[in-house]
């Protein structure tokens, strides 16, 4: 079902060469070293725009989740289960990641694609989201795709205009509906989530009467899973109009 993205994560392991069985043990040992090397250099090596392509203003990594619903989730079991597709530098990069990736609304189950700055875990504890919080937009299904699409776009073509604020954003797949998100560094500044707030609704093309939610890292941290028994107000949320094929 989700091959696309097993392709992805085969390609981003790429060169794992162990047949070397044939080799005597010193030799052996020599090139796991060098191997090893390698590999460290490579994952130390910075994500860079290349010869002609358009520079992001930040370096951004997509992730993907999914888990068992009903089951508790600790930090330490989340962390485990989240996996890193890939990070990327310019636009193009960008595109050459996300074509290859499934649609929100292709998903199933309880799953979760992540975008956020290069150096942030989606994660509430990480040192940037710890004092920060989101806006939650609960979606009826066949909407998720679209919104998420223009969700990111607006978030990589930095149209927030609120400096270092935002971390970066979650698409999150359910069973009756599907849930959007912007998470921000200081849920105390009411300027900035008011922009944020503002900006949201125009780059979804929201309707005035939608409920968007702000909830700050410490209170999800204090009632996981709880995000607000407002299913029903969204049944009739209406397609945005957007140019998206």
């Amino acid at each position: 079902r989700h091959g696309k993205y097993d392709i992805l994560k085969d390609d981003d392991s790429g060169d794992h060469d162990q047949n070397e069985e044939n080799s005597t043990q010193k030799d052996g040992e020599k090139e796991k070293t060098e191997r090893d090397k390698s590999q460290s250099s490579s994952k130390r090596k910075a994500v860079v725009p290349g010869p002609a392509e358009h520079p992001l203003q930040y370096n951004y990594t997509f992730w993907y989740s999914r888990r068992t619903p009903g089951r508790p989730t600790s930090s330490q079991s989340y962390e485990q289960n989240i996996k890193q597709i890939g990070t990327f530098a310019s636009v193009e990069q960008f595109w050459r990641f996300y074509s290859h990736m499934v649609r929100p609304g292709d998903l199933t189950g309880h799953s979760d694609f992540h975008l956020f700055k290069e150096g942030i875990k989606p994660m509430w504890e990480d040192d940037a989201n710890k004092n920060g919080g989101k806006w939650i937009i609960r979606l009826r299904k066949g909407l998720a795709s679209r919104c998420w699409e223009n969700l990111i776009l607006a978030m990589l073509g930095e149209q927030f205009m609120v400096g270092e604020e935002i971390c970066g954003a979650v698409v999150s797949v359910r069973f009756q509906e599907d849930i959007i998100s912007i998470w921000n560094k200081t849920a105390s500044d009411q300027a900035t989530t008011a922009r944020i707030r503002d900006t949201l609704r125009r780059v979804l093309n929201l309707p005035p009467n939608t409920i968007m939610e702000y909830k700050t890292h410490t209170d999800s941290i204090k009632m996981p899973g709880r995000l607000g028994p407002q299913r029903l107000l969204f049944q009739n949320l209406w397609k945005p109009r957007l140019n998206v094929p």
